[in-house]
């Protein structure tokens, strides 16, 4: 009979408990952390909705949409009862679009099945749509205080030096580990602040380039440090690169007006609007696929005018080059149920995807142009 798998054991060295490393941690972040609007309270909503936002967003950036985020969505049962759009909306600018989706649809389901309190348990709120590990952890320790460990970028370039772990941080199995070790270092009661003081160090002192070890209150327990190496932690394997796709947009003038289009409900950029968008592949003419993809999808004929702008935009698999092309509406009926014809003003209504909202610059730049001549 074969014997029982045991589970990974993984151990932190003994002066990180003989010498407290994380009283020592938790003294400097009590000290020293960042005035930021999710930490007024313990709330786990709207700790919920900042770790969502936070997500491969700077800190800076994310401040004003949060405000304005909880501003309109100040509860679950608010974000779970508003329109989709009304969120994409409030969304629009921060990118990673499938974020905004996963969270109201997680959302409803707080409020279907806790009666609108997120759970407090690992099991119940793993169960939660867009919420992995991190995000499940982070919102336990810092709502709930429990003592469950928060393992993002920052947490694993800090314990990659901390520990001189020369594992690679991209592969499934370091995050395991790390959270193994994380786990073994927080200290009682304060799980929330333990959590939160590691990326602290992570944001502004154990920075990914010229880390300032000379301030670190962690200084004396870091093995990379003692060996010079802080700068060539941590390990990570290289991603594959993006797939070149090329596109043609068009902006369509009918009067005072332009056409946009709301997009599939499933995929990229999902039910967020557009000026009409194409691939074009292999060698095929621009114009020519503007052309027939106009009149095939919406039922119109236009007149290609002159190319508007060239929009460059990266996503993680993906890097878009789009040729925009300005046209005029020469006739026919948008055959399309997702089309329709607005004028400038009220763009401002649909949310867009940033790629779309440089094509909208490139416009009112051309119209500015336009009018001083």
């Amino acid at each position: 009979m074969a014997k029982k798998k045991q589970p990974l054991t993984y151990t932190l060295p003994d002066e990180f408990q003989a010498f407290d490393f994380a009283q020592d941690l938790v003294a400097w972040y009590d000290s020293q952390k960042r005035d930021l609007p999710w930490r007024i309270n313990k709330d786990p909503y709207r700790i919920w909705v900042s770790e969502i936002m936070l997500q491969q967003t700077r800190v800076e950036t994310v401040k004003p949409y949060y405000h304005n985020f909880m501003d309109k969505f100040p509860t679950v049962q608010a974000l779970a009862d508003a329109p989709e759009d009304e969120v994409l909306k409030a969304w629009e600018g921060l990118g990673y679009y499938s974020r905004a989706r996963n969270l109201q649809a997680a959302a409803r389901e707080v409020k279907e099945q806790y009666g609108g309190i997120v759970p407090d348990t690992p099991e119940e709120i793993a169960k939660l749509k867009g919420v992995g590990p991190y995000t499940a952890g982070a919102i336990l320790s810092i709502a709930y205080n429990k003592p469950e460990p928060a393992v993002d970028g920052n947490v694993m370039r800090v314990f990659s030096r901390l520990l001189l772990m020369e594992d690679d941080i991209a592969k499934p199995a370091t995050r395991i580990k790390l959270e193994h070790l994380v786990r073994q270092t927080i200290p009682v009661g304060r799980a929330g602040d333990f959590n939160q003081a590691i990326m602290e160090l992570g944001a502004l002192v154990c920075l990914p380039k010229n880390p300032q070890c000379l301030t670190c209150p962690v200084f004396d327990y870091c093995l990379a440090r003692k060996e010079g190496v802080q700068e060539e932690l941590p390990v990570k394997g290289k991603a594959k690169p993006p797939r070149p796709v090329q596109l043609v947009a068009a902006v369509v003038r009918k009067g005072s007006e332009l056409l946009i289009r709301k997009r599939p409900e499933q995929g990229l950029l999902a039910n967020l609007w557009e000026f009409p968008i194409f691939e074009v592949k292999g060698q095929g003419d621009e114009t020519a696929v503007l052309l027939e993809s106009l009149e095939q999808e919406h039922g119109i004929e236009v007149e290609v005018l002159d190319q508007l702008t060239l929009v460059q935009h990266t996503f993680s698999h993906l890097h878009w080059e789009v040729s925009v092309y300005l046209c005029d509406y020469l006739g026919g009926e948008d055959t399309s149920t997702r089309g329709r014809f607005v004028t400038q003003e009220q763009l401002a209504e649909f949310a867009f995807p940033n790629v779309q909202t440089k094509i909208m610059e490139a416009l009112k730049q051309k119209e500015a142009e336009a009018t001083l001549l």
